[in-house]
């Protein structure tokens, strides 16, 4: 993956998405930090795709046949009620 410094990938952008479209992934750097990644619009839905399971999915997985937690009840004591006359 190139890595840009946020300077040079503002003034060639052109190029950096090129660059992306034809090598992959570029990161782009500001003060020496990597901050952010562009990647192709097919290659981000794929991620997407795969990071986030679709309802019937999470439905249909064994692990959403699990028993739910039911925490311990407290041991307060009930109030009493006074009633009128």
């Amino acid at each position: 993956m190139q890595t840009w410094p946020v300077q040079d990938a503002k003034a060639r952008f052109s190029e950096l998405l090129e660059s992306c479209l034809s090598d992959g992934p570029q990161a782009v750097t500001k003060r020496g930090v990597e901050t952010a990644v562009l990647v192709s619009a097919e290659q981000w839905r794929r991620l997407q795709a795969v990071a986030r399971p679709s309802l019937k999915e999470l439905l249909s997985s064994p692990n959403a046949r699990a028993e739910l937690p039911i925490p311990a009840r407290g041991r307060a004591r009930r109030r009493t009620f006074i009633t009128a006359r």
